[in-house]
């Protein structure tokens, strides 16, 4: 059986996925858990697998809760004995001093992995997320902005980005320094330059898979366990250190038969998709999040199900000013009730969430222990098969996109996967 090589933490379940899938097309074998499992459970998956990862809900948190979210995972995955333990954080790097502060997160890391320099590694070129001389870009639409002119990010409700040079971005979330090293100084003795650096972390460039291959290395290089932060870039780096070539993952079948997806996202490229699933002749209307809406809700989702049309309920037009809960709470409930209600009455197999912080929560909410990767059909898209006990949910196709991921047309082009 393989040694365990390196574990990670997901801030969300969707930056969760990519990175399982960045590992796995390097050849690694690999587990998922929702939530950190009974120590027996994670040491027999770390026996058995190149890596392990815990999808959590960090990056929607205020600072005075990541240590109870984190604490525990971080012991539990640096108590494995992999060489590295990755913080996988979005590759937008969301976060701020208030909501999912990376800074508290790199102060967590060096307090309970270790006090080496922290590499912080937000790079993903092909997802069109590059970091040059420490400015952050962001691709959108197939047209690639600076962080803080990106359409989606600048006006992020949660977490907007204001300051595209990550260092100075993260040196607001903690008092520790912050530094850089640019791609420019990238040599033979990047691992040196990680050691000596004078900075508690230091944000790293890439533009290029080469970079990213180059940065992998000097991880390897560095005193276990050595806790790093970033991206599905990150994940790709430290999976290809050994230089072993990327591989196709193994064909999949998906079920047959309409498609429920639920979105909690107000990504502008969600609401294309919803639209453009509407002109393949999906049945597309808002969440009902007041509880009686909702009840008749269901029953018009399984009706439509049951025809052979495929469903899409969106959240970009939902009235939610009178809710008395946060908005993330009530969505999260109410996508996880339809789910849970399609699978029940055998409607769907496949279900689509699309949205980070709501994929996590519904997760959750459906009872899913573990998910493993069922397809990469393209792209950065992935099919993963769900673990429950509950039969209902057990064996269900699940995708979680964030809200930017996918073409247009991922929806159709997902429901078609099952003729």
């Amino acid at each position: 059986m393989p040694r365990l090589r390196a574990a990670f933490y997901g801030d969300d379940f969707t930056g969760s996925v990519d990175a399982l899938l960045q590992f796995a097309r390097r050849g690694w074998t690999g587990r998922l858990f929702v939530g950190l499992p009974d120590a027996e459970v994670l040491e027999r998956a770390a026996a058995e697998c190149d890596v392990v990862g815990v999808a959590g809900v960090a990056r929607s948190l205020a600072t005075s809760e990541l240590d109870a979210e984190l604490r525990p995972v971080l012991q539990a995955l640096t108590a494995l004995g992999p060489r590295i333990v990755q913080y996988k954080a979005c590759s937008t790097a969301d976060s701020s001093p208030t909501i999912g502060s990376i800074g508290r997160v790199i102060e967590l890391g060096r307090e309970i992995v270790g006090t080496q320099t922290v590499p912080l590694v937000f790079a993903q070129p092909d997802f069109g997320r590059y970091t040059l001389h420490g400015i952050h870009f962001a691709a959108e639409d197939g047209i690639v902005y600076r962080l803080d002119r990106q359409p989606t990010m600048s006006h992020h409700p949660s977490t907007p980005m204001t300051e595209p040079d990550l260092s100075v971005h993260f040196s607001r979330q903690t008092s520790l320094p912050i530094g850089s090293i640019p791609f420019t100084a990238y040599g033979d003795d990047l691992a040196d330059q990680l050691r000596e650096a004078d900075s508690a972390a230091v944000v790293m460039d890439a533009a290029l898979d080469e970079h990213l291959e180059a940065i992998g290395r000097a991880l390897t290089h560095l005193d276990p366990p050595a806790f790093a932060v970033g991206s599905g870039g990150l994940s790709l780096a430290i999976a290809a250190a050994d230089g072993a070539p990327s591989a196709p993952l193994p064909s999949h079948e998906s079920p047959p038969g309409p498609v429920l997806a639920l979105s909690g996202s107000r990504s502008p490229q969600t609401r294309r998709q919803m639209d453009a699933a509407v002109e393949a002749d999906w049945f597309v209307q808002p969440l009902e999040l007041e509880p009686a809406r909702a009840a008749a809700q269901l029953d018009w989702v399984l009706s439509a199900l049951r025809a052979g049309r495929s469903v899409g309920l969106t959240s970009d037009d939902v009235d939610t000013a009178t809710l008395e809960r946060p908005v993330l709470e009530v969505l999260a409930e109410r996508a996880a009730e339809l789910a849970a209600g399609a699978a029940a009455a055998g409607a769907t197999r496949r279900i689509i969430v699309c949205g980070g912080d709501t994929s996590s929560r519904v997760t959750r909410l459906l009872g899913v222990e573990s998910l493993s990767i069922a397809a990469n059909p393209w792209g950065n898209v992935v099919l993963l098969t769900a673990h429950a006990s509950d039969p209902a949910i057990e064996g269900l196709e699940l995708l979680l996109k964030g809200g930017q991921v996918g073409d247009v047309g991922l929806f159709e082009a997902v429901r078609a996967l099952g003729d």
